[in-house]
């Protein structure tokens, strides 16, 4: 037996079964599996699927608007870009007004990709929804849209 003091193992068992935060993640893990397995046929993870709906506008975006909207720091979209970037499915641009700054353009094939990439989305989130109850979904949904 240890001599070191720390919690009761019962507090191990609180956290376990209340804790937000880890059942947050692990959900996330697992949504992110199962859309990863969704697109797998077309060599996509579903966090690069997030990073080229992103891309989806008119005006080409700075790395910095993308960290924002997807809540994530700015090395770790430079790190998923350049797996995209080899693949020529977005493109890298200076700036024209701040020559510091970079934006990412998605490219033809980044664009007929994500054609076949949103029939695949559509029809796993139709999956996913159907398994939660509609009023669940739209609640969740909801809840966690304002957590962000």
């Amino acid at each position: 037996m240890s001599t070191r003091a720390g919690p009761p193992f019962e507090t191990t068992l609180h956290v376990r079964d209340t804790c937000l935060c880890l059942h947050t993640q692990r959900a996330a893990r697992a949504l992110a599996r199962r859309f990863d397995d969704a697109f797998r046929g077309i060599e996509l993870t579903s966090g690069q699927f997030s990073l080229l709906m992103a891309l989806n506008r008119r005006e080409a975006p700075r790395i910095s608007d993308l960290a924002m909207l997807l809540a994530m720091d700015r090395t770790t979209i430079t790190a998923n870009v350049k797996p995209l970037a080899r693949r020529r499915l977005l493109k890298l641009a200076v700036d024209k007004d701040d020559r510091r700054s970079r934006r990412l353009h998605l490219t033809d094939a980044g664009r007929a990709l994500l054609v076949t990439a949103v029939a695949i989305w559509r029809k796993e989130n139709r999956r996913l929804e159907r398994s939660l109850s509609a009023r669940g979904a739209t609640q969740l949904r909801a809840e966690l849209m304002a957590l962000g």
